[in-house]
């Protein structure tokens, strides 16, 4: 092989794998994606119980335009370091992602409370899910009706 045709072939060989390693990038969050909110909760809580109560999701439950929905949580804990909330998860019914939002806190977040912008596909129900210091999990679901859906990705 001359040094032009071996510089040829190990060209070919990384584009290649790129063009591999790019499909799989693609490809595996349709196939690691929960397919309900059940299993979106339970992938997050570990398999552990999760308890309903003091989570307070705070979202309209009818909304106008899916596009752009205001939520925010807030969860009953006194933020100390004996007793905290160390994230709070946020999960939904219909949209292609059940993962809608993920939030760390430590007690130095003063308190437990977020607040975002999130875009829902249709009607459907929300979940805020928080995990405890202690490994307790709690939480709360509200069912929200859309009247104009936001776009749904498409294939």
């Amino acid at each position: 092989m001359t040094p032009r045709t071996s510089f040829d072939a190990r060209r070919r060989q990384l584009l290649a794998a790129g063009a591999g390693l790019g499909l799989i990038v693609l490809a595996r969050p349709a196939l690691a994606a929960p397919d309900t909110l059940a299993q979106a909760i339970a992938a997050f809580a570990g398999d552990r119980p999760v308890t309903v109560g003091r989570v307070v999701l705070d979202v309209a439950t009818l909304v106008d335009n899916g596009n752009t929905v205001p939520i925010s949580v807030t969860v009953d804990s006194p933020m100390t370091a004996a007793s905290h909330v160390t994230a709070i998860a946020v999960f939904n019914e219909r949209n292609p992602q059940r993962d809608v939002a993920r939030f760390l806190l430590t007690p130095h977040s003063g308190r437990a409370h977020v607040s975002t912008r999130i875009r829902l596909a249709t009607s459907q129900k929300l979940t805020a899910v928080a995990r405890m210091n202690d490994g307790s999990f709690w939480s709360q679901t509200v069912d929200i009706v859309v009247t104009l859906a936001a776009c749904i990705e498409g294939d």
